[in-house]
């Protein structure tokens, strides 16, 4: 494989010309141009990107570290890659996305220079890549929130206002015996931070409204979501509100309350914490709280920019959840 000092010899030239010519930083005579771009073309020389990076300082590329891992709805993650992508673009910005879940990726990308910042998905509460990424020379945007944030920027839905909200809204409606029916078991077993945060404000608003209420993990199979309806069901026969964050069960949770004779929003109503288009897509209209991916991956990318071009200091923004009424949940004889 060729190098810049092979392309330099065969030109007559520096390396240091080489690399001007690359990247522009100065002005080279259009001869000597002509001999290095010849040079470059006869040799197959191409730079890799820790070159680039070191001639430009700037690669214009965002690490994307969206790890696909077992229970995540992977059409939800890809509208925050959307929003991640597409505000990118618009920065003139490329995206290098990661799939893995472990540390060594984001070391590589970082040593190699091959990024000039990095966004983090899928984070857990006490998430083991955050030494890691405090380590790093780029700056760093998780979408999620750990316990600890300190020396990284954060964005997010506020999961747990969500959770509040969903709640709050079955009791303003009149429902005393309510249930979350929740992420996948490996999701909460991993404590990633968005479930958790649900599970958190859901509890605390049914407290605080004197609700009687369950929380009960789905795994989001039709057997999985008949498991966490009748689980809920059998234990509190007098549940009439359901707060459902498993966007591939929802589907099957409406199919299971169906099956047992429970109109739907008549006997039980159903808030999903979901994107829109998603509740909008059951065959029922539901009563949702958006999860807007798209909207929150291109606030981590003006995160990521504000960092890159001002220095700015690590900052956490929630956005606040907005519930849209999509059927009545009116108490059962309400």
């Amino acid at each position: 494989m060729a190098t810049i000092e092979d392309v330099a010899k065969a030109a007559g030239v520096s390396a240091s010309t080489v690399s001007y010519v690359l990247s522009g930083k100065r002005s080279i005579s259009a001869p000597t141009r002509r001999r290095v771009e010849q040079a470059i073309a006869t040799l197959g020389y191409r730079p890799h990107a820790g070159a680039r990076a070191l001639a430009s300082s700037r690669t214009n590329v965002i690490g994307l570290m969206a790890p696909l891992r077992s229970g995540v709805d992977v059409s939800v993650v890809m509208q925050f890659v959307t929003g991640v992508v597409t505000r990118a673009r618009d920065v003139d910005h490329d995206v290098l996305l990661l799939t893995q879940d472990d540390s060594g990726g984001l070391e590589r990308v970082a040593a190699g220079s091959m990024v000039d910042a990095i966004i983090v998905m899928d984070v857990e509460a006490d998430d083991p890549r955050l030494p890691v990424l405090r380590s790093l020379r780029q700056p760093t945007v998780l979408i999620g929130l750990p316990h600890d944030p300190a020396g990284l920027s954060c964005v997010d839905l506020d999961f747990e206002a969500a959770g509040r909200l969903g709640a709050g809204r079955l009791a303003q409606d009149g429902h005393r015996e309510v249930a979350l029916i929740g992420s996948p078991p490996e999701v909460m077993d991993r404590h990633t931070s968005y479930a958790d945060r649900v599970v958190r404000g859901f509890r605390q608003a049914c407290a605080d409204q004197g609700l009687r209420h369950d929380v009960v993990h789905c795994v989001p199979t039709p057997d999985g979501a008949r498991a966490a309806v009748d689980a809920v069901l059998d234990a509190a026969p007098g549940t009439t509100g359901l707060v459902v964050h498993n966007e591939r069960a929802l589907p099957h949770v409406l199919a299971r309350l169906a099956e047992r004779g429970h109109d739907v929003p008549a006997e039980v109503a159903v808030v999903a914490i979901c994107p829109t288009d998603v509740a909008l897509a059951q065959r029922i209209p539901l009563t949702s709280i958006d999860i807007p991916g798209e909207h929150i991956g291109g606030v981590a990318v003006d995160m990521v920019m504000a960092r890159l071009e001002g220095d700015r200091p690590a900052e956490t923004r929630l956005i606040a959840p907005e519930l849209t009424p999509r059927a009545s949940t009116a108490a059962r004889g309400a």
